[in-house]
């Protein structure tokens, strides 16, 4: 969708384009001719793509919405949110967070900057020794001179790196453990202890891929997102339809945070009901409603930086929920006495998708390497976020299942005996965290819908189009309500494409010249897992769901 400011911002970086090209020839002409080659055959791979040229196709709010969900940190309120969003009011009215009203406000419409050579060279250095899977690729332009930086970083708010390790690994632990936790010990149940090394499988596998991410990334001037690789490999079609499958991906979990809150709420209060014109709402449903009412005028509000402070806290509550979890087994006196049985092949595509389903944060990992302060650092920030979460995963897995055995059910919660405190405490926390979620998944989703609206026009409609994504979720989730099975359709419809077979394809397209064999072995070995995973999965999970709503 082309505009009047579309154009501008794109008139506007050729103008630094051309001052940022003098430059490249004064650094070029101090150097020696072998340096002054290099950075000659770069600077012409740079004037073919232009970075502007990532930023002006839909969806341009993808950078913008993703930060806000995955808290990743920015110079405006620090840790949190995005600068932008601070400066808008919170008025659900204000129709500002589309780059076409303010493009200068927006951090994804900065420029990359240009590193002097040394440094090129520095961070060629640490990724050749980083990652011996991987070639060495041209540096990320991330530092500029002191006098720049300054005047860019008042006039157009580049994309900042200011992420320290700590913030990183937070971030991304608060992306990766997230309810699918909640579903582990029914994974095992539906698969067998054997079926358990799939998740292992899955976290060495998506590791991989996320590292593949960061080298798509790399490998040119001007790539910030997920839809910008994919554009880079397979252009506008390519951009279009990543972006749809992690929208539809986000809207899902949407669904998941309707039907979660309706089987827990049920559980404490298992004798609600509501006689309404002769029809009689049960508890799930009842709750389910109020839910939806309850985060409806949340995902009105354009200023999400306070839900985005208080759901940083996720990582908390997912550490509290495990905590009871092991209390209840080891101090309550529930006790560990199944034996489980060691795989059950008839259900085992349902626990691949549930499984495939806990590592479902590619969609933010790119946004979490450029904000790094550090980028070099990304490999041990991911590599101790998966190892994390996994110990996480398989501790609570193992745990459940033992506690409850064939009687597990598709959330661990709703096992727990409901007159311990301890039970208390994890339903409630599980209750509490997808009210400050809901909004933050779900806006991304919004704000892609909104930039098709017409400007004119945007602020009748933004209500109505966030208003009708809420109530569609409820009507899905009243309609589906298996959290178990939804969330492995999920897993194996939509996250093995985002982080299996795409990194992989996106890889091997944007790099072919530089792939090695053992790479493209080892590539083409992750899509076949991820395509067999997606077919399996879906199909048993899709034949489940028709089996318990036609019973």
């Amino acid at each position: 969708m082309k505009n009047s400011v579309s154009d501008h911002s794109f008139y506007i970086d050729s103008e630094e384009e051309d001052e940022e090209a003098k430059d490249n020839r004064s650094i070029e002409d101090g150097n020696d001719s072998d340096s002054s080659g290099s950075e000659a055959d770069h600077g012409q791979q740079q004037q073919q793509i232009q970075p502007s040229s990532y930023n002006t196709q839909w969806p341009q709010s993808y950078r913008q919405s993703i930060d806000l969900y995955s808290s990743v940190p920015s110079p405006g309120i620090g840790f949190l949110g995005t600068p932008s969003l601070t400066r808008l009011g919170s008025s659900f009215l204000s129709s500002s967070l589309t780059r076409r009203h303010t493009p200068e406000t927006l951090p994804f419409l900065a420029k990359p900057a240009v590193p002097t050579l040394a440094e090129q060279q520095q961070q060629q250095q640490q990724r050749r020794s980083s990652h011996s899977l991987l070639p060495p690729i041209p540096s990320r332009r991330s530092s500029i001179r002191k006098d720049d930086k300054s005047k860019i970083s008042q006039d157009h708010h580049p994309m900042s790196r200011h992420s320290s390790f700590a913030q990183a690994v937070v971030n991304g632990i608060n992306v990766l453990c997230g309810v699918g936790i909640l579903s582990t010990p029914y994974a095992v149940k539906e698969g067998g202890w054997i079926g358990l090394s799939i998740l292992f499988i899955f976290a060495v596998l998506s590791f991989y891929t996320g590292l593949l991410l960061r080298y798509c990334l790399d490998s040119q001037p001007g790539l910030e997102t997920y839809p910008d690789i994919g554009q880079a490999a397979f252009g506008t079609p390519g951009r279009i339809a990543i972006s749809i499958i992690l929208y539809v991906e986000l809207y899902a979990c949407c669904i998941e945070y309707i039907i979660l809150e309706g089987d827990n709420l049920s559980s404490l209060f298992p004798n609600a009901h509501l006689n309404l014109g002769g029809y009689e709402l049960n508890a799930h449903v009842l709750f389910a409603i109020l839910t939806t009412l309850a985060v409806l005028p949340t995902v009105w509000l354009r200023d999400l930086s306070v839900l985005s402070y208080i759901s940083a806290g996720g990582v908390i509550a997912s550490i509290m929920v495990v905590l009871c979890l092991f209390w209840v087994g080891l101090v309550d006196g529930v006790g560990f006495e199944s034996k489980g049985t060691p795989l059950n092949l008839a259900t085992l595509p349902v626990a691949m998708g549930l499984y495939g389903y806990c590592y479902s944060g590619h969609a933010v990992f790119p946004n979490i390497y450029t904000s790094l302060e550090k980028p070099n650092q990304y490999p041990l920030i991911l590599l101790t976020c998966f190892c994390i979460c996994t110990i996480m995963y398989a501790g609570v897995a193992v745990m459940g299942y033992t506690m409850f055995g064939e009687a597990t059910l598709s959330q661990f919660t709703l096992n727990m005996p409901h007159d311990l405190v301890a039970t208390k405490i994890a339903v409630w926390t599980t209750v509490v965290n997808p009210f400050t979620k809901y909004a933050l998944t779900m806006s991304p989703v919004a704000m892609s819908l909104e930039e098709l609206v017409p400007s004119d026009k945007s602020r009748m409609y933004s209500i109505f189009i966030r208003t009708g994504l809420v109530f569609s979720t409820l009507v899905v989730g009243l309609c589906i309500p298996f959290f178990g099975l939804m969330m492995s359709l999920i897993g194996s419809l939509f996250t093995m494409l985002v982080a299996l077979i795409l990194p992989c394809a996106c890889y091997l397209t944007i790099r072919k010249e530089q792939v090695t064999r053992f790479q493209m072995i080892l590539c083409i070995i992750i899509i076949t897992v991820g395509v067999v995973a997606s077919v399996f999965g879906t199909y048993s999970a899709v034949s489940k769901i028709v089996e318990n709503l036609s019973s």
